[in-house]
């Protein structure tokens, strides 16, 4: 393997983790807030869903991005 194979293994590697840590980063800050905000105003599992959903939406947007930008 020479060094150009290196280089190529290795960003490809940093871009399937960059991509793993936003999606995990977007659904586990959208869980927290419905969280928040459902112990707040005492409404059951409604804005778990919803901000779980939106965190979902908002991870897909960002690995779209990021797989433009290669």
């Amino acid at each position: 393997m020479d060094q150009e194979d290196r280089k190529n293994l290795a960003r490809g590697m940093s871009l399937l983790t960059q991509l793993g840590f936003t999606a995990l980063v977007c659904v586990v800050i959208g869980v927290l807030i419905g969280y928040l905000l459902d112990r707040w105003l005492d409404t059951s599992p409604v804005f778990i869903i919803i901000f779980s959903l939106l965190g979902v939406i908002s991870a897909i947007k960002t690995m779209i991005d990021i797989a433009k930008k290669m």
